[in-house]
């Protein structure tokens, strides 16, 4: 038997612009890079519908044996499909995403990350695993990065990856398997919620646990961090979403 629990809440104020989705042996996360004011994507469409378009693309694609990043890539051209015709895909701020993906196939679970989403690894043995793709934050200069900068290296060698109009950015995601037999389980999350790793001091085993046990009690948790320290990078709250899927005998 699967079993999924999550919890996802906007920021305060805001459209959600996170996503959850699941299967009879996966989940899915993913998380919207909310376009900066002023800033012209080439696209009639949100950061919302790039989700919801995405998340729908990869559903119909994740019960069967193909590769997780074969997955993703053919999944990201489906949804440049779904908008070809009405935006300009060319454009580097075309809306985009991040992706963390966790799927049984036979006795192991295969993972994905890309970009700022995370996955924890919970063994039997007790200890985490964490997978996070870091690239965003070695760019060239260190931040502050410009709008500029972080458009030319979007989906480019030396950059960062993430899933918008480029299906070979699924090759560059991180991935790798585990025996089933060797985990409790496995947490996937928003960088909403790593906020409590990253910035708050919290333990990724914590996190982790957290998701095992009440997901629902993170996002919580993140919102009271903000309001006691403040910004992080100059955004008081984000989007926070965390999922745990596990197996269990039926």
């Amino acid at each position: 038997m699967t079993r999924v629990r999550y919890a996802t809440v906007a920021a305060p104020g805001g459209v959600n612009e996170d996503y959850v989705i699941a299967g009879p042996s996966w989940v899915v996360v993913l998380d919207g890079a909310t376009a900066p004011q002023g800033v012209d994507s080439g696209c009639v469409h949100d950061v919302s519908w790039l989700v919801r378009t995405l998340a729908g693309a990869l559903a119909v694609r994740l019960d069967g044996d193909e590769s997780l990043p074969g997955v993703l890539a053919r999944a990201i051209a489906a949804t440049m499909d779904a908008h070809a015709a009405t935006c300009d895909l060319g454009n580097p701020n075309s809306p985009s995403c991040t992706v963390a993906i966790a799927r049984r196939r036979g006795d192991r679970l295969d993972h994905l990350v890309l970009c700022d989403c995370a996955i924890g690894l919970w063994h039997r043995d007790g200890t985490v695993t964490v997978v996070t793709d870091d690239r965003l934050e070695h760019l060239p200069g260190g931040r502050p990065y410009s709008l500029e900068l972080v458009a030319s290296l979007r989906n480019r060698p030396g950059g960062f990856w993430v899933a918008s109009t480029c299906p070979e950015a699924a090759a560059q995601a991180l991935t790798g398997s585990t025996p089933v037999a060797d985990l409790r389980g496995i947490a996937l999350f928003t960088d909403g919620v790593t906020r409590l790793a990253d910035w708050y001091g919290y333990s990724w085993e914590l996190l982790v646990s957290g998701a095992a046990q009440a997901p629902e009690d993170l996002p919580a948790l993140v919102r009271e961090q903000e309001r006691a320290h403040g910004p992080v990078r100059g955004k008081a709250h984000d989007d926070a979403t965390a999922a745990w899927l596990s197996f269990e005998p039926g």
